[in-house]
């Protein structure tokens, strides 16, 4: 149980990497392992998860993806949830499926609890794999306080329980300082690659994920995997291809790889001698890009363009740059 001092930040991180490190203790009562989990002593409370951490206490991975705190969520009874959705501003009900092992399924995620009592629980989110579920959980933890704790002994402020942690921004910088030495170990920013456009004739929109019940109302795809449609005018053939590219921390473009797929080797080995072309010409010529940051650190990341070419009467290009187009 929770003591009824006020929390500081560094206190959450010492209680959630005190509550990682102990030994897997199942508050919620069996009677046996042979007993499905019951969450009757918890029915109606409602819970704000305030931090998602991983075995080691970090809040990001190696691909620079943030475990952000997303859930709030109450158990209504056995066999249904119900979770607040940030889009629609309600919560939604969900059924839940009950497994052996402190093991649940509910909004399609695989998750098994660790501790729970009415002020604070700890739940282990487990990987699916088409009708299997690996039961050695994925070593990411979601923690949440009960409402009624944040309100009457946090006083509301949950925020500095939220913040990433120094050694998140230690990790940030060791991967930073790799990705300085590499820019193939970029890595995804939480703020992501802008681009924005030094001519009329160039246009650029950027593709966004909408959130829905499918997906649990998660955009992150959007700083995992930035993609942009791009479409130059008047330009001097009609061409349209996908590829990737780093963007280093002075907004400098390198070639990453074509994003789509060859039956023939000759045919890949000429698309991206294409597809580069047309990142040294006109993408080069004709944007500026804001490299990403991660906690204020600025890094390489790497995007995603698709680029579509419509050949006009109005040339927009250098004659010098003519011998490098497709």
């Amino acid at each position: 149980m929770l003591t009824a001092k006020p929390i500081t930040k560094l206190t959450c991180i010492v209680l959630t990497l005190f509550c990682l490190g102990c030994k897997h203790r199942n508050i919620v009562k069996h009677n046996g392992e042979k007993d499905l989990i019951s969450f009757k002593p918890v029915f109606g409370i409602s819970y704000t998860e305030i931090a998602r951490r991983t075995q080691n206490g970090l809040s990001f991975n190696s691909f620079g993806y943030q475990l952000e705190p997303q859930w709030k969520m109450q158990f209504v009874s056995n066999d249904s949830t119900s979770i607040y959705s940030p889009t629609k501003k309600q919560f939604i009900n969900f059924p839940l499926t009950r497994g052996y092992d402190s093991i649940f399924n509910t909004a399609r995620t695989w998750l098994k609890v660790k501790t729970m009592t009415k002020d604070s629980m700890i739940i282990e989110l487990l990987n699916a794999y088409a009708d299997s579920v690996d039961t050695r959980g994925a070593k990411v933890y979601m923690i949440f306080y009960a409402d009624n704790y944040i309100k009457n002994i946090l006083r509301g402020d949950i925020s500095l329980c939220k913040s990433p942690s120094r050694r998140d921004s230690v990790y940030i910088q060791r991967l930073t300082n790799a990705a300085d030495k590499d820019f193939e170990k970029g890595f995804a920013a939480t703020q992501p690659v802008e681009l924005r456009s030094k001519s009329s004739s160039v246009t650029i929109s950027k593709r966004h994920t909408e959130p829905t019940m499918l997906n649990n109302f998660d955009t992150s795809y959007d700083y995992m995997n930035p993609e942009f449609d791009i479409t130059v005018n008047n330009a001097y053939s009609n061409f349209y291809y996908s590829f990737s590219i780093f963007v280093d921390p002075i907004g400098q473009m390198h070639y990453g790889k074509p994003l789509t797929v060859f039956l023939e080797e000759s045919r890949r080995i000429s698309y991206t001698h294409l597809s580069k072309a047309v990142m040294e010409s006109y993408l080069k010529y004709y944007l500026n890009l804001i490299p990403g940051k991660t906690l204020g650190i600025t890094h390489t990341s790497e995007i995603a363009v698709h680029v579509t070419g419509r050949v006009g009467s109005e040339k927009l290009q250098k004659s010098s740059l003519l011998s490098s187009l497709p």
